[in-house]
């Protein structure tokens, strides 16, 4: 082992010499003095009992990873080993499994904790991975990660079996306001504050927390998507970058031209689509594709764009105004709408959008558990009314339910075999309970 980065590792490890109590010790001080628990918590902690394979928690930068790991650790008996990737001496530390492994004896006893942070900084971070799990290590490894780009893409047919995936987002609505089943009549207004706070400044945990989160969205908006995207994938065209951001930023919910991007950005259609792939991998956009049930007039080609926190959003567009005084309130309430349902199911076809040739247009459209279709759609008007788009919907797919997000009060009607619900927003991951 290289002395400097043993140093290193006696320098950032001070609780080797002093014990199992002395790791947890360390954990529970990484941690934010105030912790809201994530739903995924415990779901995490079930399957990090296994020993054999890698444990992967993948979601943007500053998302809560490290803390849902930390908070992990902090309760759990065990030596604890903390690599943190971007760290040029781990990185080449971590080139061979084999020779890696032998130095662990002597930093890691058997039934501790490996934990790799941020690890698509490593040159081959899979083959890595499914080295460590291979040689049966006996030890507990966790791995975060902020780019799907590299711990995901590249290493999916090498972790096969190897590994179990979580993945972290933004607080939800529900995360903020705490879970539970129901919501009293007294706790509605406190929802509402919080969507409505959501709204103009998302949920990523340190601008949530923060009095004044402008400061910290705009730091996430320079260092964490600008400058890894230029420093990390090295991009020749940083300023068309930046602008396909804004370009995003103002169609939020629109569909998606990546020609006429090309022409506004000075690039080719192929760049266009080589950044959106990057900003997708990056967790930063999402493009929804159309929801094709096999009629002819249906569009089945051009996805919309969304940004996955609408306070990144706001930051990248330059808009913090308050609501009342924004003429975008709606397309941020269909943003923040795709965000709440963009948490629950976040694969690739799970949220999809209808639209036909001639117009008629629904902004979601999910698949439950149970195979029927799922509408819904958002109004930021408190007076919504159903639409001839949406009763197009209902004629065309009879779906068991349609929800009308509004920023109204919540009714019920039935149209023919579907249950119509007007759903004030607050309340919406209680009406996605009583759907899914």
């Amino acid at each position: 082992m290289q002395p400097m980065l043993r140093t290193l590792l006696e320098h950032t490890h001070p609780w080797l010499a002093h014990g199992v109590e002395a790791a947890q010790h360390y954990a529970k001080m990484r941690l934010p003095s105030t912790y809201l628990a994530r739903e995924i918590a415990p779901e995490f902690a079930a399957a990090v009992s296994a020993n054999d394979r890698a444990h992967l928690v993948i979601g943007p930068r500053q998302a809560g990873k490290s803390t849902l790991i930390w908070s992990f650790l902090a309760d759990t008996p065990g030596h604890i080993l903390y690599l943190n990737c971007e760290e040029p001496l781990i990185r080449e530390w971590c080139r061979s499994p084999g020779l890696f492994s032998a130095d662990l004896e002597e930093w890691l006893p058997p039934g501790g904790t490996l934990y790799l942070e941020e690890a698509q900084w490593l040159e081959d971070a899979g083959l890595f991975l499914k080295g460590l799990v291979d040689l049966r290590l006996q030890r507990r490894i966790i791995v975060s990660g902020s780019s799907s780009f590299h711990l995901m893409s590249r290493t999916r047919e090498s972790l096969a079996g190897r590994a179990t995936r979580h993945q972290i987002w933004p607080f939800s609505l529900r995360e903020i306001t705490h879970p539970q089943k129901t919501i009293a009549a007294a706790q509605r207004k406190q929802a509402r504050e919080a969507m409505e706070r959501q709204l103009l400044f998302g949920g990523y945990p340190a601008a949530w927390k923060a009095e004044n989160p402008i400061p910290i969205l705009q730091e996430l908006v320079t260092a964490v998507v600008l400058r890894d995207a230029s420093d990390r994938f090295r991009l020749d065209r940083p300023d068309a970058f930046r602008g396909l951001l804004q370009l995003a930023a103002g169609q939020i919910g629109d569909l998606v031209n990546y020609s006429e991007w090309g022409r506004i950005l000075g690039i080719a259609t192929s760049t266009v689509a080589d950044y959106a792939a990057l900003l997708e991998e990056t967790h930063i956009l999402r493009f929804v594709r159309p929801f094709a049930g096999g009629k002819r007039a249906e569009l089945t080609q051009s996805p919309k764009v969304y940004y996955v926190d609408t306070g990144l959003r706001n930051a990248v567009r330059g808009g913090f105004s308050a609501l009342d005084d924004r003429n975008d309130t709606g397309h941020l309430l269909e943003n923040w709408v795709f965000g709440e349902l963009h948490k629950r199911w976040p694969e690739p076809g799970q949220v999809r959008f209808w639209r036909t040739r001639g117009g008629a247009e629904i902004d979601f459209v999910l698949e439950s558990a149970s195979g029927h279709s799922i509408g819904i759609e958002v109004k930021s008007s408190q007076n919504a009314e159903l639409s001839r788009s949406t009763r197009s919907f209902i004629d065309a797919y009879a779906p068991r339910h349609v929800l009308l997000v509004t920023r109204g009060e919540r009714r019920r009607e039935a149209v023919d075999d579907t249950i119509v619900d007007w759903v004030p927003a607050e309340l919406l991951p209680h009406a996605l309970d009583l759907v899914q």
